[in-house]
């Protein structure tokens, strides 16, 4: 059972992680010079990151829902 409790906390300190951390990276990509080309539109830089950045907090998400179900 102490098994359990740990990975289900290492679960939580990866989501909270993820939750915090790749966030902080969308406004600093937006603002990067390379986010758009020359005509305003946004640049396979800006579209890559922000895929990443959904990737991450959907592994946040899984990693909080799955931490749960461990502990019930």
């Amino acid at each position: 059972m102490p098994s359990l409790v740990i990975a289900a906390a290492l679960l939580f300190v990866n989501a909270a992680f993820n939750a915090v951390v790749w966030p902080r990276f969308n406004p600093r990509i937006a603002n990067d010079p390379r986010a758009r080309d020359a005509g305003g539109r946004r640049t396979p830089f800006y579209t890559v990151h922000v895929v990443l950045i959904s990737i991450a907090l959907v592994l946040a998400a899984a990693s909080v829902v799955v931490g749960v179900l461990i502990l019930l």
